[in-house]
């Protein structure tokens, strides 16, 4: 799995000394330089040499492949160049695996692109310039009105599809800031023939009073390179209302740091920060127990942000309505097709995992405004290794950037969530 750490991406190739001016200038994770269009790459002077490198470690981490980053870096080739060899050469020059060649191949799909909604466009940092020697890197988002998600039926796709669409129509800002917040959820499949329940969800949203007062403990900071990896120091703990106090904040509530599907959502999810930091979104990951080993496995591999401590389990217990959500293993993974179709999924992005922890206690994603304004939205894993769509998550992310400036005087707080 590609790592999130600005030293793994860059390697010990070209890229290597240009580290300095890249944070310097702003450029300093992952999915930022990712991207960078090639104006950008002439204001710090970039060589040809840098640009194709950065080109190729983009292709490659989209892919899951930067295992071979330096190798191929080091053969002097472009990627188009690249792209043209055969199976031979790849086995042969770079010792790439049969199942690699055939994803590194693959031009027609590229693993990160998700579909956004279509009132979001994502503001070029500098106007854009033509690409040299090949464009693949810099091609804007697809934007799409309609969210796909991978791994359902057609059937299940389509249904889903009008959910969303009639919760981001269903979606008000009251008042100039008081939310209808949205609750959202898969559809769970008949279990042993119908012979298991699923675990029942409740379908309103958490009320705000339930979550304001929740204490949390930073485990970890905003990954910036040439920082200590944890927080060495441990941080008393604080009231998590004073994360969003003067911006909208999105929490992802992680089941359990070692599981390949969760490790997949949240790798998924932060690599849309450019997104969510252009929509003045913060983010944060939210564990229920501490296991210091797996959150130095975690952070920032697969999330480079800030990962909270949530002791008490408030976030969960909220996102089951008030007690925690959980499932056993065999009724919730062995007997559910739509897990082991999540666990598919997030296997053949090539994740590593381990079982240590409490797995049993399903997570979700809240989306939280500004101030006291409440719960915007709400995502609850119904089935181990449900992902929140991301077109469905930018949707509501982009309303709250909307609003926020014309709630800016009525959002002082005095009002609460109901």
């Amino acid at each position: 799995m590609a790592s999130f750490s600005m030293e793994d991406f860059v390697g010990t190739g070209s890229l290597q000394k240009l580290l300095p001016k890249l944070l310097d200038d702003g450029w300093d994770d992952v999915p930022t330089l990712k991207i960078m269009n090639t104006e950008d790459m002439t204001a710090i002077n970039m060589t040809q040499a840098q640009k194709d490198a950065l080109e190729i470690r983009s292709y490659l981490h989209d892919r899951t492949l930067m295992q071979y980053a330096d190798k191929l870096e080091a053969s002097g080739k472009c990627l188009a160049e690249l792209l043209n060899l055969g199976t031979t050469d790849l086995s042969a020059q770079f010792g790439m695996k049969r199942g690699h060649m055939a994803r590194f191949m693959d031009r027609t799909s590229q693993c990160e692109a998700d579909p956004l909604p279509a009132s979001f466009s994502l503001p070029a940092r500098k106007p854009m310039a033509p690409p040299s020697r090949n464009s693949s890197m810099f091609k804007t988002p697809s934007i799409s009105a309609k969210p796909k998600l991978q791994a359902m039926s057609t059937q299940s796709t389509i249904a889903y599809d009008a959910t969303i669409e009639q919760s981001i129509a269903d979606f008000k800002i009251k008042d100039g800031y008081i939310f209808k917040g949205i609750v959202a959820a898969l559809p769970d499949e008949p279990r042993a023939c119908g012979c298991i329940q699923p675990p029942p969800i409740v379908d309103d949203v958490a009320p705000y009073s339930t979550i304001e007062n929740i204490s949390v403990q930073k485990l970890t900071p905003e990954y910036k390179i040439g920082m200590e990896r944890l927080v060495k120091l441990k941080t008393p703990p604080m009231r998590v209302s004073d994360m969003w106090r003067d911006k909208p904040s999105l929490l992802l509530c992680i089941r359990r740091p070692g599981c390949i599907m969760c490790r997949a959502e949240a790798h998924k999810l932060y690599s849309k920060k450019p997104i969510f930091d252009a929509l003045g979104i913060n983010m944060f990951a939210v564990l229920h127990e501490h296991i210091e080993s797996e959150v130095r496995d975690f952070w920032p591999r697969y999330w480079g942000g800030v990962v909270l401590l949530d002791k008490n389990m408030g976030f969960f217990k909220a996102l089951g309505g008030g007690s925690l959500l959980k499932d056993k293993f065999v009724s919730g993974f062995l007997f559910n097709p739509r897990a082991r179709a999540n666990y598919k999924r997030a296997k053949a992005m090539g994740i590593e995992q381990n079982f240590k922890g409490e797995g049993e206690i399903k997570g979700g994603l809240f989306m939280v405004g500004k101030g006291r304004s409440g719960v915007a939205y709400q995502f609850i894993e119904r089935n181990f290794g449900d992902w929140a769509p991301l077109a469905e998550v930018i949707e509501v992310a982009t309303k709250l950037q909307n609003h926020q400036e014309d709630g800016e005087e009525s959002m002082g707080g005095s009002r609460d969530y109901e």
